[in-house]
């Protein structure tokens, strides 16, 4: 079930309806059954991934409460060790082993042509074909479930928590089944922490109208990103990059900007979402999101951009690595690990692990400049220099950018080729008629690139002004009028400029 359908919103008034009606010892029950069948709505023909996600909690439930009995700090480390086995052991069979049989497939097929190269080119291709032929696995592949990636990672913190003594585990097989399962933020996150949301579920939560106002609020705030956004930067995103041959320049530098802002549209969309729907419920989850776009470095931007996930491979993975704790060397090598490994926990594609290596370095470079960065801004006297600040800002959009046409690109050598061709027509770039038949040419009217623009303008319009505060908390301490005004535009452009008919899943559904 997607947030940007109508059955949503039916779903979602029901489960409100029924939520406050019931007495608060039952609500649990229906929470579970609504997020198992919201899940279930994705593809009902498979059915069976619900029962994937039931195994995962009953593993994780199961061993957490056997750590926690258990004295022998070995014998905790091993039922750990068991835990996070069967935990990634089905990650890795679900999403990525399609891909290591299929790069095993041509490393093997290359190995073979180069074997036979001795015979002439022709026959030593033809070998590689008949192994191809022959490989026994070739036609292997799997169904991604989906939100596999996300309740996993959910799972795996509580129970690292619970052997760490950082929380007791949860005795209530049917609550913790919900802090696995909790439809709003099951499939794309934010990631939960137990110690944030398990509590919750054992509070009565009263009927509260600033609560459901809060949370609606929220949830148009999200809509306006996802479907007046995003899903319409979605057709030119994807008539450039599924045939980047077709195209070259400018094309790809628009279409680039553009999978900037859909991405994040995207995602913080859905997050805004499932925040507030949460809320609607009586639930706080975690800001997923908190300005990415005027962060004024990269190390800044991965402090505000999916600040669940960042926070969790810090916890997990970079501190446990040792973290900043044995010098500056170390420091690199770990955030190095750490973002790699990010990389491919976005998916099963070289694309994603380079991606995850480019952010590495980013942060590796400014590791070892920032002594020399501080320096001369405390020289200059530049800590609160306006132009250099926003200088800062576009500069970490542009670094941003040019490591998205990794992601997006389909393949290494799609994204080669753009690299190699982004800047062939740079000279006519000043040239209106020439941008204005690009534009034209990309999927999407020029009436439709306005309303981007225009919306687009407005969102940073919009996360400016409120400050330091998340947009609808910023927006609530203003008066009356601008409260009012701004409701009444966003829900008017919504509703008039929205992508209703052919609105697609989100980005990170796939992850």
């Amino acid at each position: 079930m997607l947030f940007n359908s109508f059955h949503f919103i039916l779903f979602f008034i029901a489960v409100v309806i029924l939520y406050y009606l019931s007495p608060h010892k039952f609500r649990w029950i229906l929470l579970l059954i609504a997020s198992y069948y919201f899940y279930i709505c994705w593809r009902p023909k498979q059915i069976i991934f619900i029962l994937l996600i039931m195994f995962s909690t009953f593993v994780n439930y199961i061993f957490s409460l056997i750590m926690y009995k258990e004295k022998n700090d070995k014998k905790r480390k091993k039922y750990l060790i068991i835990t996070l086995m069967i935990n990634f052991s089905l990650l890795f069979l679900f999403k990525y082993s399609v891909f290591v049989n299929e790069t095993i497939m041509t490393i093997c097929s290359k190995f073979v042509e180069w074997y036979y190269n001795d015979l002439g080119k022709e026959q030593a291709f033809a070998k590689a074909q008949m192994f191809l032929e022959q490989y026994p696995a070739k036609d292997f592949d799997i169904i991604l479930p989906m939100g596999i990636s996300f309740y996993t990672f959910q799972a795996t913190s509580y129970s690292i928590d619970v052997y760490r003594n950082k929380i007791k585990p949860v005795r209530h097989y049917g609550i913790f089944s919900l802090f696995i399962t909790f439809f709003p933020q099951l499939v794309a996150g934010p990631i939960e922490r137990s110690s944030n949301l398990l509590p919750q579920f054992y509070k009565k939560h009263k009927f509260d109208k600033q609560n459901v106002l809060i949370g609606l609020k929220w949830m148009l705030w999200g809509f306006f990103k996802k479907i007046v956004i995003a899903d319409r930067a979605s057709t030119a995103v994807n008539t450039i990059y599924n045939n980047v041959e077709s195209y070259n320049g400018f094309y790809f530098v628009l279409a680039t900007i553009l999978f900037a802002f859909q991405i994040y549209c995207d995602f913080s969309g859905y997050s805004n979402i499932a925040l507030g729907s949460a809320k609607v419920l009586g639930f706080d989850l975690i800001h997923n999101f908190d300005k990415p776009y005027l962060s004024k470095s990269i190390k800044e931007l991965w402090r505000r951009w999916h600040v669940s996930l960042s926070t969790w491979f810090m916890d997990y993975i970079y501190i446990p690595l040792g973290g900043n704790r044995e010098g500056k060397m170390k420091k690199c090598i770990n955030l190095f690990i750490t973002f790699f490994v990010s990389g491919i926990w976005h998916g099963a594609n070289w694309t994603f692990a380079i991606w995850g290596a480019l952010h590495g370095i980013y942060l590796v470079i400014g590791v070892l400049t920032e002594k020399i960065t501080k320096n001369i801004i405390h020289i200059l006297h530049l800590e609160h220099n306006a132009i250099w600040n926003f200088c800062n800002i576009i500069i970490t959009f542009l670094l941003f950018s040019i490591s998205l046409i990794i992601f997006r690109a389909n393949t290494i050598t799609d994204a080669i080729y753009i690299f190699r061709h982004l800047l062939d027509d740079m000279g006519q770039w000043t040239n209106m008629q020439y941008i204005y038949e690009i534009i034209t040419s990309i999927g999407i009217n020029l009436y439709e690139l306005m309303i981007i623009v225009v919306s687009i303008i407005f969102l940073m319009f919009t996360e400016i002004i409120t400050g330091k505060y998340h947009v609808i908390d910023g927006i609530e301490k203003r008066n009356c009028v601008v409260r009012m005004a701004f409701y009444v535009f966003v829900s008017v452009w919504v509703l008039s400029t929205g992508v209703f008919s052919n609105s697609g899943e989100f980005i990170y559904f796939q992850f």
